[in-house]
């Protein structure tokens, strides 16, 4: 059975292709376009798929339309013309407005035949829309191998719920309870990045910005924004106005706003260090409730507040569940993967029978492709008989590599196949890279890949998980060996670890080996390889990038140049 699945109803527009219910491919169409997040989060953009993203699936997989059993859409009209509420805090036209809410509506209507057409394949009653906190909980519950699973979602919107509580149990989803708009995590975090002169997507910003903070400062101030209560958290809609560019009430809480390129204050650090303190009360509150009403000690987690690896530990290390997974794309670009896997359990009966929490699942290049794309850039590039080593021996010695091997990963975060990789030892090499080559902050944390098998002799990793191996949770550095990797430690000594095994990716492993061997450290630096852009995906993403930054050596498969 082979199932298409497609995100496009807000941003972060992506595909994935299903077979007999292994996820074979997901992308995301960013990475196609070069656009970040592919396109804006607009009322008039549910019919503007991921058409670079689709195409690929179906391609890798050597397969036509007609040859698919179902398409799977990760929203629900329906269920939004039911549950949605005109929201009095709107712009006119915009979302939350009559006139907006009209739009897309009739824009989500037009769905069915931009497939169609697409594809040039009629699919009538194949084509399945499965409402979105669902195909985030599939995104998250099958591919995890839990035969039973309490499961939380969060994140901005969906339909109309802005939090879900279910639960999983084989091949079945059972949505217990809502949390409804108003009250959205996932607002609230791109509300503040804007008061802090970010945009709305730039969480992570606020997460890095946050280590910085102090959260007794703004404490007690913040409940009359966020209040975590004593069970369900709140948020105060008339202080937050999410669908207003206004900054009033939060202002008189916290002082003056930050615009874009204005120093960042105290007050700025301290309500960001508040916010990441009262998320984690507020989801340790709905984890603590959905362990009473599930009774599983497995936790699935997903939605775009899952990317937030600090409260992703907290909730690990609560003592809640023994098991928690957390899938590479937590976000929306995972509704794809998770409308796809809901319709073909829907449909086959089966039920899951193994985890499967593979994420190189985009495009792979051929040597032919490879070499064309050096020669079209007029670079004559060098082989390797061992790029691995080859490659560690240059981060040793101080050098910036960027790693682009096999498949693309799915998901933000960049996991060991299109990587920019350095030397964890040097204290200054987060600078470097923040300022000189991705062009960011310099607050901006840079994350460490650790050999798999020495992870627990560096890091204070905690309950043992499968999203270990998937930078999804902050792990402190145990304080014998902080001092030997200053460049991937945050202001609070603790990172956003990645677990690599032989298993995950032998060759990732290698290199780190071969670094391991030549230095006494099983660890190396790695950020996505990317310079204000999306991530590269093909060999000649790869080399643009390399020449407009200061990278100082490529490799692409066995192929690499050294500046």
């Amino acid at each position: 059975m082979k199932i298409l699945g497609i995100n496009s109803a807000y941003h972060e527009s992506s595909a994935s292709l299903v077979i007999d219910g292994k996820i074979v491919a997901a992308v995301e169409e960013e990475r196609f376009t070069r656009i970040k997040h592919a396109k804006e989060a607009s009322v008039t953009g549910p019919a503007e798929l991921p058409e670079h993203s689709i195409r690929f699936c179906l391609s890798y997989a050597g397969l036509k339309a007609s040859d698919l059993d179902g398409v799977a859409y990760s929203f629900d009209p329906s269920l939004r013309k039911r549950e949605f509420k005109l929201d009095p805090l709107s712009q006119p036209g915009d979302w939350g407005s009559a006139e907006g809410e009209e739009t897309f509506l009739a824009k989500l209507r037009e769905v069915p035949n931009a497939i169609d057409c697409l594809l040039d394949h009629q699919f009538g009653d194949k084509l399945a829309f499965i409402p979105h906190h669902i195909a985030h909980a599939a995104s998250t519950f099958y591919p995890s191998g839990f035969a039973q699973a309490a499961i939380l979602v969060v994140d901005g919107i969906s339909e109309a719920g802005c939090t879900l509580l279910a639960q999983g149990d084989g091949n079945k989803i059972t949505t217990l309870d809502q949390i409804y708009y108003p009250h959205s995590l996932g607002f609230l975090w791109e509300k503040l990045s804007k008061y802090l002169g970010f945009s709305e997507y730039d969480a992570c910003k606020l997460m890095g910005l946050a280590a910085y903070g102090d959260p007794a400062v703004f404490r007690e101030t913040f409940k009359k924004l966020l209040d975590t209560g004593d069970k369900r958290y709140s948020i105060d809609v008339e202080v937050a106005r999410f669908r207003l560019a206004d900054f009033g009430a939060i202002e008189a809480l916290f002082g003056p706003a930050r615009a874009d390129k204005e120093p960042i204050l105290d007050h700025h650090r301290h309500v960001a260090a508040a916010l990441q303190e009262a998320t984690d009360q507020a989801l340790l509150g709905v984890a603590r409730e959905l362990r009473m009403r599930t009774g599983s000690d497995k936790l699935c987690y997903a939605g775009g507040v899952a990317l937030n690896c600090v409260s992703n530990s907290v909730i690990k290390e609560s003592g809640l569940f023994s098991q928690m997974y957390v899938p590479t794309a937590p976000h929306d670009s995972g509704t794809a993967v998770g409308a796809a896997l809901h319709l073909y359990y829907s449909l086959s009966g089966q039920r899951p029978s193994c985890a499967d929490n593979n994420p190189y699942l985009g495009p792979s290049f051929s040597d032919a492709d490879i070499d064309t794309a050096f020669r079209d850039a007029g670079l004559s590039p060098q082989r390797s008989a061992d790029p691995a080593r080859d490659a560690a021996k240059l981060i040793a010695e101080g050098k910036i590599v960027a790693w682009f091997q096999d498949r693309m990963e799915f998901g933000p975060r960049a996991l060991g196949n299109r990587s920019l990789l350095a030397d964890p030892r040097s204290a200054s090499m987060r600078e470097t890279l923040n300022v000189k080559v991705k062009h960011r902050e310099e607050f901006r944390p840079l994350a460490p890949s650790v050999l798999a098998e020495e992870a627990e002799n560096w890091f204070e990793m905690g309950q043992a998980s499968m999203s270990h191996h998937s930078m999804l949770f902050a792990c402190p550095a145990k304080q014998e060996r902080r001092a030997s990797i200053p460049a991937v430690l945050h202001k609070d000594n603790s990172a956003r670890v990645q677990m690599v095994s032989q298993q995950s990716n032998p060759k990732f492993h290698a290199l780190i080996k071969h670094f391991f061997d030549i230095t006494g450290v099983p660890v190396v630096l790695n950020t996505s390889f990317n310079d204000s852009e999306p991530i590269v995906c093909t060999p000649s993403d790869a080399i643009k990038t390399f020449q407009g930054t200061a990278i100082d050596a490529l490799f692409v498969g066995d192929r690499f140049i050294v500046r």
